[in-house]
């Protein structure tokens, strides 16, 4: 398995058990999800327990929760921008990523650079159409994922910038 982490904070964004493919524009990772309805928490089941020859218990500790399977299965948080806060967020994230990369893939940096600007014009044009995610850890500096629905309505999908992530397999 691979598991895509942000190369600031180290949160784990999404995984290979997802479908992934790169952008045309070759600069954001686009991770195909579903929306499902989980039960988590205790289970009887798990341990033997059997209500009917034991006292009754109270209730279990299990809880329905509902979402997109990548953010649920990586823990991401839902944060929240309007186009000015995002303007503001993405303008020091790019600065991140691009020092990240003259240090570890120098050659990559012009094409970044090219390569990003149309997409964050392209995502502050369709703003209101975005869910923003961050890792577990919340990092403020850290990757923000974008999720979206297809034309269908029906099938999320996310969007992780190629060049803030690293690639660990596991």
């Amino acid at each position: 398995m691979i598991i895509y982490k942000c190369i600031i904070s180290n949160d784990e964004m999404f995984s290979d058990t997802f479908k992934v493919k790169e952008t045309d524009s070759g600069i954001f990772y686009e991770v195909e999800g579903k929306t499902v309805t989980r039960t988590e928490g205790f289970d009887d089941a798990l341990i033997s327990a059997n209500a009917s020859a034991e006292e009754a218990c109270e209730g279990n500790d299990s809880a329905t929760v509902s979402g997109v399977d990548i953010v649920l299965n990586h823990k991401l948080q839902e944060t929240g921008f309007d186009k000015k806060q995002y303007m503001a967020y993405i303008k020091e994230y790019v600065k991140t990523v691009k020092a990240k990369l003259q240090e570890t893939n120098p050659d990559r940096v012009e094409s970044f650079m090219a390569e990003v600007q149309p997409e964050v014009k392209r995502i502050l044009g369709n703003i209101k159409n975005y869910q923003f995610f961050t890792g577990e850890s919340m990092n403020p500096e850290g990757m923000v994922g974008l999720l979206d629905y297809r034309e269908d309505g029906v099938t999320p999908y996310m969007l992780f910038f190629k060049d803030g992530l690293l690639v660990e397999k596991c």
